[in-house]
């Protein structure tokens, strides 16, 4: 396991809980000194706690967390829309306001229900100036309080329940459905009954009839246990021993009895990387891969090393292959290139017969029609190329007068048809010209 640090922020005191390596609890409080940050520094290396990030919580009476309503919209921009309603929900400027939020559970045809934790910037601008000074980077900052459920089992059952936890002469209180957060608040409570009469109060703000369970957490062993008994009592619903983990409720047991404090810090510490109401700013967050980009990687890394197999299986097929036609092409290569050799002069001497019968079937009458163009050509023309086929014959050149060579090729023996192909261009003080004509029938 990779350390971790859960450092609990209340006014001027720091409340530290960090895990090594071997899942070892370390626990301090800084408190009364002049600069927390050098302090907390100093107190990370003396125990040798090298985790590089801390996750920070903050006290409920920092923040406000608000269960707000929103119209369904396709399309909308979410973030826009809670920040134009959170105006109405905070004391302060939205530009000074840092907020997150996380959606509730609703019906299709109800509005979106979501749940909204906001401070004052220069909240979260004193915890991260608290990091940076211990010369840290942070991993997240939330409400304290509501990294509690980080130490409840995975496989809770779905319920209703009613978490209160003890520190610091208040009292938070989460309303959880399985160890899914729907609200929170925190109350100044004397003793039980007073505290029975907030729990009734928040329920019904949720719209709860009465939770499955009530949880009470924080406090010396003795009064704890007189104060569940006397909520039992009261509210006609067992109250009980939060229901931590194997692993969580070895941790915890390793805090003082009465440090509510410590098991907030321990809370944070114990939390999984991305909390789901995280007040850090996007830039100062961490990056961490979610569940589904896990579940891609990991099914991307299956098909690669079954398709590395596959190919490493056909390599290794294909070279046996390859050895064994090699060895076979040197045992037939002298034969072979006999056949080539003579191939090859059985084609030479194809090639001819071919040009020979193209010649006589075609009837071309090369020699004498050169004779008689050289015969025939002014001395001022000469020839750049002649084609001839079964059509005709085609003459490109050059010459003082081009239109006086149609005529001349016209009178011959052995053409008819003679025309200028091209528009006759003039260069370097001759007329450029193409000629075709037929052969005379």
């Amino acid at each position: 396991m990779r350390p971790r640090i859960g450092a609990y922020l209340l006014k001027g005191r720091v409340t530290i809980a960090a895990l090594d390596a071997r899942e070892r609890v370390s626990h301090l409080t800084i408190e009364g000194v002049e600069d927390p940050g050098a302090a907390l520094a100093a107190e990370l290396r003396s125990r040798r706690l090298t985790a590089a990030r801390l996750h920070l919580g903050l006290d409920r009476r920092l923040a406000i967390v608000k269960a707000i309503e929103l119209p369904r919209t396709e399309g909308g921009d979410l973030a826009r829309m809670i920040a134009f309603d959170l105006e109405r929900h905070v004391p302060f400027p939205l530009e000074q306001t840092r907020f997150d939020w996380t959606p509730l559970p609703g019906t299709p045809d109800g509005p979106r229900r979501v749940l909204v934790v906001a401070a004052e910037a220069r909240t979260v601008e004193r915890a991260l100036g608290l990091v940076a000074a211990a010369g840290r980077r942070p991993a997240a900052l939330t409400v304290a309080c509501h990294a509690l459920p980080a130490l409840l089992p995975r496989a809770l059952p779905a319920g209703r329940a009613v978490w209160a936890h003890r520190h610091d002469g208040v009292t938070d209180l989460l309303l959880l459905h399985g160890p899914a957060l729907l609200a929170s608040r925190q109350v100044t409570v004397t003793g039980p009954d007073e505290l029975a009469r907030e729990i009734r109060r928040t329920v019904s703000v949720a719209r709860w009839t009465m939770p499955d369970a009530v949880w009470l957490s924080g406090g010396a062993g003795a009064e704890v246990a007189a104060w569940r008994k006397q909520l039992t009592a009261t509210l006609a619903t067992s109250a009980l021993v939060p229901p931590f983990g194997d692993r969580a409720g070895r941790l915890a047991a390793t805090l003082p009895e009465d440090d509510g404090a410590g098991l907030l810090a321990l809370a944070l510490a114990t939390e999984r990387r991305r909390p789901s109401l995280d007040l850090l700013p996007p830039a100062a967050r961490p990056w961490a891969p979610s569940r589904g980009q896990l579940v891609t990687g990991g099914l991307l890394g299956l098909v690669a090393a079954a398709g590395l197999g596959w190919g490493l299986a056909h390599v290794v097929r294909v070279e046996r292959y390859l050895e064994r036609v090699t060895a076979e092409v040197r045992r037939l290569e002298p034969e072979a290139r006999a056949v080539e050799a003579l191939a090859a002069e059985l084609e030479g001497r194809q090639r001819l017969l071919d040009a020979v019968a193209s010649i006589e079937q075609a009837r071309v009458p090369v020699l004498p029609l050169l004779r008689e163009l050289t015969e025939t050509m002014p001395a001022d023309a000469w020839l750049l190329s002649l084609l001839m086929d079964h059509q005709g014959v085609e003459l490109t050149g050059q010459a003082d007068g081009a239109s006086a060579l149609v005529p001349l090729l016209e009178a011959s023996s052995r053409l008819e048809r003679a025309e200028l192909t091209s528009p006759v261009t003039r260069t370097q003080g001759k007329e450029q010209f193409r000629i075709r004509a037929g052969w005379e029938r």
